[in-house]
């Protein structure tokens, strides 16, 4: 018997995939350097940071818009400074094929009518049926037909009345209602998102839930800058728009990296760098700022290091 408690899914750009206890990360407070998370090769760093349950289905989502999928159980367990296994042992990946994007299923999607919404890195939008991935063979299925140069960034599981918000390298961020997308079928190509500006791409994708209360948008940097805004700056608009400003990007705080709406019930912000350093704070610990801001040093960054993931929990 297993039993169904949380787990942290941890994903490496090298295609190394394990499950962590959370409790392997000990709370540490703003602006320390973290602790060191897994053994990766020098090339190689964390690109995924995922909390779910073991009993969930667990979709994974490629760059080419195909899905395949695993149960979170099935992914070995592993302490935080081991390697984990590599995700070619539990899935069918081809060639130059990289998985962007994993999305925990749950048990039962008949209380409310959800559909995956699907987001590329060049600002393309689609919505799909979550049943239509009820059963997903081993070799894969398509999930998005994607134009040339494009690829699929980031998959999420949405409602009836939900909202999207969007954001961008630059600092851009735009809201719409998930309503403004019709749903499609699995091969369709998708519709226009977002309008980006010359050598701006998405970053980011995270749905706001009808009946959130007091959400805020909490971004994060390349050099690992960091701070929340209150959603109600963020105003309703239609899909396809260049959105307003969520952050003052500049050469000190770097391009932004990833982008979540954060509630009262998160406490705490785990976050990853791509040379592998990891710090859990309590979120009350970063500020809540205007738009127009840069935000402050969340975490502090060795030199040639990036920020890669974050995750709330």
């Amino acid at each position: 018997m297993i039993p169904d408690e949380e787990s942290i899914l941890v994903f490496t750009k090298g295609g190394y995939i394990k499950r962590t206890n959370p409790s392997e990360y000990r709370q540490q407070n703003r602006g320390g350097v973290g602790v060191v998370d897994l053994n990766t090769k020098d090339e190689d760093f964390i690109t995924l940071f995922l909390s779910a349950r073991t009993h969930s289905d667990t979709l994974f989502f490629s760059d080419r818009g195909k899905a395949y999928q695993i149960k979170m159980y099935e992914i070995p367990e592993g302490k935080r400074a081991t390697r984990g296994k590599s995700i070619m042992n539990f899935i069918s990946l081809s060639g130059e094929e990289k998985v962007t994007s994993v999305l925990a299923m749950p048990k039962t999607t008949k209380d409310a009518k959800m559909s995956l919404f699907m987001v590329t890195k060049y600002g393309t939008v689609k919505k799909v049926s979550a049943d239509s991935f009820k059963d997903v063979r081993k070799s894969g299925i398509i999930a998005l037909r994607l134009d040339q140069g494009d690829e699929l960034l980031s998959t999420l599981l949405v409602g009836k009345g939900d909202d999207i918000i969007l954001t961008s390298a630059k600092g851009q961020a735009i809201r719409f209602k998930e309503s403004d997308v019709r749903e499609m079928g699995r091969t369709a190509g998708g519709v226009r998102g977002m309008k980006l500006r010359t050598g701006d791409f998405i970053v980011s994708a995270d749905l706001l839930c009808k009946d959130a209360e007091n959400p805020e948008l909490l971004v994060m940097s390349a050099n690992g800058y960091g701070k929340r805004t209150p959603m109600k700056e963020y105003k309703i608009q239609k899909r396809g728009g260049s959105g307003i400003k969520t952050a003052k990007v500049t050469p000190k705080i770097g391009a932004l990296i990833v982008a979540k709406v954060v509630t009262p019930a998160y406490k705490e912000i785990v976050s990853i760098s791509k040379k592998s350093q990891v710090i859990r704070i309590a979120i009350e610990d970063v500020p809540s700022l205007g738009r127009d801001t840069q935000g402050v040093r969340i975490m502090k960054l060795r030199e040639g290091d990036m920020i890669a993931s974050l995750t709330c929990l």
